[in-house]
C-alpha cells in the first residue's frame, strides 16, 4: 500500500511541474530560512535546559557510579573484616575446645589418682582389720589353749601324779592340737 502511495506521487511529480521531486527555489528559500528560525529560537528556548539537563544528568550518573564504587569498596573491606572475624572467633573456639579437652583430660586424671589413692588406702584399712581381726583370733586361741591346758593339768593332777602318764597326756594334746 505504502508503495503504491511513493509510486502515485512520483508519476505525479514526474508529469508537472508541482511534483514533490521537482525543484522550486522559493520553496529551498522559505525552508531554510524557517530552518534557521527554529534553529535561533531552540537555541535560544531548548538548547541550554536540554544541555544543562544532559549535564545533571551526566554528573548524577557519575555520582551514582562513584557512590556505587565506594559502597563496593567499603563492602569488600566490610566482608574482609567479617571474614577475619569469624576465622578469629573460629581460632578462639578451637582454643576453647582444646581447653576443655585438656581440663576433662587433667580432671580424668586426677580422679584416677584420687581413685587409686582412695583403693590403696581401703586395701590397706582392709589388710589392718585382717591383721587385727588375726591378731585378735590368734589371741583368743592362746586363751583358749591355755584355758584348756590348764584344764587338761587339773584332770591330770586330779586323776594321778604320774609323771609319764602327764607327759603323753600333753605331748597327745599337743598333737591334736597341730592337727586342728
Amino acid at each position: 500500500m505504502i508503495a503504491k502511495s511513493v509510486f502515485a506521487l512520483l508519476a505525479y511529480s514526474s508529469e508537472g511541474n508541482n511534483g514533490l521531486l521537482s525543484v522550486n527555489p522559493g520553496l529551498i528559500f522559505w525552508t531554510f530560512v524557517i530552518f534557521l528560525i527554529l534553529l535561533f529560537i531552540l537555541k535560544k528556548v531548548a538548547w541550554k535546559p536540554i544541555l544543562s539537563a544532559l549535564s545533571e544528568r551526566e554528573n548524577f550518573i557519575k555520582d551514582s557510579l562513584d557512590k556505587a564504587e565506594l559502597a563496593k569498596s567499603e563492602a569488600e573491606k566490610i566482608l574482609e573484616e567479617n571474614k577475619k572475624s569469624l576465622s578469629k572467633a573460629d581460632e578462639e573456639a578451637q582454643k576453647v575446645i582444646e581447653q576443655g579437652r585438656a581440663y576433662a583430660e587433667k580432671l580424668k586424671e586426677q580422679i584416677l589418682d584420687e581413685s587409686k589413692q582412695e583403693a590403696k588406702k581401703l586395701i590397706a584399712d582392709a589388710t589392718a582389720e585382717i591383721e587385727r581381726k588375726n591378731q585378735e583370733a590368734f589371741n583368743m586361741l592362746k586363751e583358749q589353749i591355755a584355758d584348756i591346758s590348764i584344764s587338761v593339768a587339773e584332770k591330770i593332777l586330779r586323776e594321778n601324779l604320774d609323771r609319764e602318764k602327764q607327759a603323753s597326756i600333753v605331748n597327745k594334746f599337743i598333737e591334736d592340737l597341730n592337727k586342728n
